[in-house]
């Protein structure tokens, strides 16, 4: 679809030479009620963002992959878009995805930042703790349930330019991949909202990224006692979350 004015484009991140993925993206758009554009994925880090190895290592006990730090880098690198052009709202998608158009267009006539919903996504690969936060979202078979921990996936959701800033400011210095960051709520208070039942699924496809960062050997770093100790300190984090978010704190 020609890219055109919308309040709420819906970007599509993709390689500009994954042609099979693209055509295959486009002939389930057919029917999209809405504008839509692919973006080009980036395979290098954008100005203001910077990559810490020894964070990384610590954390993963492995670098990342080139996949990893492209599909990082491709993502903020939209965030800066929507605050270099005033971008009020924007749906990001990546060209693996199946999705429901009819609520994506509902959606992208919704104003999150209305709704306190800076940050909302569309899919989840894991089940993780979650609360219901809103029912009755855009069509009676829909909620909106706030997650506490780790869900993991970029593959689709919506994000508003506050949502954007926040964003940008939270993954500036690259510690992790950018799903484990985005996830960090007890970290950078950036409330992990999602719809449910989630509108976008993941085709069964393999990933861009590679199968390399499933290995399952870590390095030293990963175990030294400082950061037995970060782990720790994050996992009570996390149970503290939970019980705020259970009590409605």
């Amino acid at each position: 679809m020609a890219d055109v004015d919308s309040s709420c484009p819906v970007l599509v991140v993709s390689m500009t030479d994954a042609a099979e993925r693209r055509a295959a993206f486009a002939a389930r758009a057919r029917q999209a009620r809405v504008p839509w554009r692919f973006f080009d994925a980036r395979t290098k880090l954008p100005a203001g963002l910077a990559y810490d190895s020894e964070a990384v290592e610590r954390n993963k006990g492995r670098q990342l992959t080139p996949g990893e730090v492209g599909c990082y880098s491709s993502h903020y690198a939209i965030w800066q878009e929507m605050v270099a052009k005033g971008i009020p709202q924007c749906i990001i998608l990546e060209d693996d995805t199946i999705v429901d158009w009819a609520f994506l267009s509902a959606l992208a006539a919704t104003d999150l930042a209305a709704c306190d919903m800076p940050y909302l996504r569309l899919y989840a690969k894991l089940p993780a703790f979650s609360r219901t936060v809103a029912t009755d979202f855009i069509q009676r078979s829909r909620s909106v349930i706030e997650y506490v921990g780790h869900a993991y996936g970029t593959q689709a959701y919506a994000i508003t330019l506050a949502g954007a800033q926040a964003f940008l400011q939270a993954c500036a210095t690259i510690q992790r991949p950018i799903d484990d960051q985005m996830d960090r709520s007890w970290d950078h208070g950036i409330r992990n909202l999602a719809v449910f039942p989630a509108p976008v699924i993941e085709e069964f496809v393999e990933s861009g990224i590679g199968p390399a960062r499933f290995g399952t050997g870590r390095s030293k770093a990963f175990y030294t006692p400082r950061q037995r100790l970060v782990r720790w300190i994050e996992r009570q984090k996390i149970r503290a979350m939970k019980l705020s978010v259970l009590s409605g704190g």
